[in-house]
């Protein structure tokens, strides 16, 4: 009888955790909306750690496989993103986007770039291994929402942790489908639920929340000054990709026709609204009609009068900055409204300007690109040194003085630095290196990839494990 009466009380004690647990599942599944998109912050986070604490026991060829998996799986979505993106934020060109996210998924590194390193001798053995945060919150911006998305995603769960991401608000629809397809994906390929999350309504406060939650281990901020040093105060690890102001440097020594073609690709690509992206032109006087030439000749539009350039500067930029409203627009649909005649598709606009004017001071985020000449070399690393505002982001060069380019590099100090190339050359594109689209130029990473989403913990074996 007494074993009976403690059978019941073991059975009704399962019965009511059972319960217990379906109500937490049914409360989960009602805080969430589609797959991985959640109502508050605080779900979505909560359901990233249970996940990423399950991933950490997966191996790393189940990390390895996902990778290619969302690879292949992305592949033939591509336009679909790209459009997507285009429709909602109203920046940049649909061809350029599938650029983009095609070198996310071709060029972004995943588990091989998780280098152990191994000391050995006869005090034994020390062992360096990158090993996961947990979860990480991303900010993602809205200029690159697909790319950024992408390329975070798979080097964040190639080190072996969940991500949060706090899309900008301008991207939200096309970054929760874009999310929502990779936890997808994600969950097919470990069982795991909620290892990429957001919230199907992304503000600033959410962002702020989301950068005081204790259990977000690090913070991933690719956006604007403003949102990196608002992370910076949160007290925890953050890597921070911040605004750039790249000039181009041209000397007479350069094959002019190429930089010219360069500078218009560079710049024009996705109508400028990359950091990398030139946004001005120092060019050595006894060469800048030749390079204006050469630009025209590659897709420019030149203004000339004095008062069209007025007009342009009044109509792009406000007192708050660059006006919205062009930011990431096709050049053509800038002439139309500056009522400025021109033929074909020019992909870019340019003028000459002095080094102060205020399109070569401020990051317009648009391609409209001014041209300062200088009287030699000197004054031109001068010039750019100025013009790039001490960011550290990007610059380039466009030379074949082997001396200069050294000289140039060095002054500049710049995460990226491009020689005799388009800026994208710099991330990948049609250049050599691993992908990156978060710069991480003011807490020093530079280009990230999974290795900077890593903790480098040390172990020390002492006596033994050395064969030498």
């Amino acid at each position: 009888m007494e074993n009976n009466k403690e059978l019941e009380t073991l059975i009704r004690s399962i019965v009511k955790e059972i319960k217990q647990n379906d109500s937490l599942g049914q409360s989960r599944n009602r805080s969430s909306k589609g797959n991985g998109i959640f109502k508050d912050v605080d779900s979505a986070v909560t359901a990233a750690k249970h996940a990423q604490l399950s991933y950490a026991s997966c191996s790393l060829d189940t990390r390895k496989r996902l990778i290619e998996t969302i690879r292949l799986e992305l592949r033939p979505c591509v336009e679909e993103i790209a459009q997507k993106t285009v429709e909602e934020t109203g920046m940049g060109r649909i061809e350029d986007k599938i650029t983009k996210i095609n070198l996310s998924l071709d060029k972004t590194p995943g588990t091989e770039d998780l280098e152990s390193e191994t000391i050995t001798g006869a005090n034994g053995m020390m062992l360096y291994e990158l090993t996961p945060y947990g979860v990480i919150g991303a900010v993602t911006p809205s200029t690159n929402p697909p790319s950024t998305i992408i390329n975070n995603a798979i080097g964040m769960l190639a080190a072996g942790n969940s991500i949060f991401f706090s899309v900008h608000p301008g991207a939200k629809k096309s970054s929760c489908w874009l999310i929502s397809k990779l936890n997808e994906i994600a969950c097919n390929v470990t069982g795991i639920n909620n290892l990429i999350v957001t919230i199907e309504e992304p503000s600033i406060e959410a962002a702020q929340e989301m950068m005081e939650h204790p259990d977000i281990a690090i913070l991933v901020v690719t956006g604007g000054p403003g949102v990196v040093r608002q992370a910076l105060r949160s007290g925890k690890k953050t890597i921070g990709a911040g605004a750039g102001n790249p000039p181009a440097l041209v000397d007479e020594t350069a094959d002019i026709t190429k930089a010219g073609s360069d500078i218009v690709w560079g710049a024009s690509f996705d109508n400028n609204i990359l950091c990398t992206a030139e946004k001005s032109i120092v060019v050595v006087e006894s060469v800048a009609s030749k390079l204006i030439d050469s630009m025209e000749a590659a897709g420019a539009y030149s203004v000339k009068e004095k008062r069209d350039i007025q007009k342009l500067l009044d109509m792009t930029l406000t007192e708050n900055g660059p006006n919205k409203k062009y930011i990431g627009k096709d050049a053509s649909v800038i002439l139309d409204d500056a009522d400025l005649p021109y033929k074909g598709s020019p992909r870019l606009i340019i003028m000459k300007t002095d080094r102060n004017h205020p399109f070569v001071m401020k990051e317009m985020l648009m391609p409209i690109v001014p041209v300062i000449t200088v009287g030699d070399f000197e004054e031109a690393m001068e010039t750019v040194y100025k013009i790039e505002q001490n960011l550290k982001h990007t610059a380039t060069m466009h030379s074949q003085n082997l001396t200069r380019i050294n000289q140039v590099a060095k002054k500049m100090n710049t995460s990226l630095f491009v020689v005799n190339g388009p800026s994208f050359a710099g991330l990948g594109a049609f250049g050599e290196g691993p992908t990156t689209f978060t710069v991480a130029t003011p807490t020093g990473e530079g280009t990230t990839t999974a290795r900077h989403f890593a903790r480098k913990r040390r172990m020390a074996i002492s006596s033994g494990f050395s064969l030498k």
